[in-house]
């Protein structure tokens, strides 16, 4: 059976355990043109995002998951944040994180997890768009600007999955909970598995899903910040490191030679997702 789709079962501490490991795992792979042990941006350190990750732990322990709505679980993720980093660290990995833990947490039976985040975006409502709203405003995510319809600064008048398909076109995240996360299961586990299998390093294997996910999936941060045809041109570069014509330390130059206008951050929030994902499904990350 694929790695992938055999189940876990949750028992103590081990969802919070499991969401601190994604976020260091992510963090700590040396995935070009994010924060990793050897590079900081001006505003973030490699420090500030392990604080965050170790910060969300008791966000997402199990029994307080079970209490706590999507948009409540985003608003406290962002608080907890906010009390160890000076800007904005993690949102993304918050807002991907959220429904997956309740979809972990409720799971029915033999209910894959797929259906299960399906069916608790399904349930989605205004008070969790209220939540999330204020949540992402005080963040202050870089490249926000403003929306024509839903802006998180507007009192919500929609479910949060119906705000976020109006916003999918632009945000990956937002494309995320209109779709059932279909980035996280039909791209990045089946890249996260064949990475498993292909190298020796897990870390390595999480920078090939960094690489394969940004080839395949323009990022969302760099589109906002520096332009589509700037997305669509790292995209590129992805697919020749894929290739084997550019390295991935030319890749991760080229990346940074303009501060961290060309940080892959979506995409780095979609690979954090992916191994939350993959350990939720009983996938080992040793």
């Amino acid at each position: 059976m694929n790695a992938t789709l055999a189940h876990s079962r949750l028992s103590g501490d081990q969802l919070e355990r499991q969401v601190q490991l994604a976020c260091l795992l992510e963090v700590s792979a040396t995935k070009p043109g994010n924060i990793t042990p050897a590079h900081d941006f001006a505003d973030t350190t490699f420090a500030d995002m392990v604080r965050s990750g170790l910060a969300l732990g008791p966000v997402f322990a199990t029994g307080r998951v079970l209490r706590r709505s999507v948009g409540e679980l985003i608003a406290d993720g962002v608080e907890a944040t906010r009390q160890v980093a000076r800007a904005n660290t993690n949102l993304g990995i918050v807002l991907l994180f959220a429904p997956l833990a309740r979809a972990a947490v409720t799971r029915r039976g033999d209910e894959p997890l797929r259906s299960a985040v399906e069916r608790i975006l399904a349930g989605l409502d205004v008070d969790d768009a209220v939540a999330a709203f204020a949540a992402i405003a005080a963040a202050e995510p870089g490249g926000l600007g403003e929306a024509p319809e839903h802006d998180v600064r507007a009192p919500a008048r929609v479910s949060l999955r119906e705000a976020m398909a109006a916003a999918a076109h632009r945000d990956s995240i937002a494309s995320e909970y209109s779709t059932g996360y279909a980035i996280v299961f039909d791209s990045g586990l089946p890249l996260i598995d064949d990475g498993l299998r292909a190298r020796p390093s897990t870390l390595d294997a999480i920078v090939s899903l960094h690489v394969g996910l940004l080839a395949s999936h323009p990022d969302t941060l760099i589109a906002r910040k520096a332009g589509h045809a700037a997305a669509q041109a790292v995209t590129r570069a992805a697919r020749s490191v894929q290739a084997g014509t550019m390295s991935l330390a030319d890749l991760d130059s080229s990346l940074r030679e303009d501060g961290n206008r060309l940080n892959p951050g979506t995409t780095a929030d979609l690979v954090a997702a992916t191994l939350l994902a993959a350990l939720l499904s009983g996938v080992r990350l040793p």
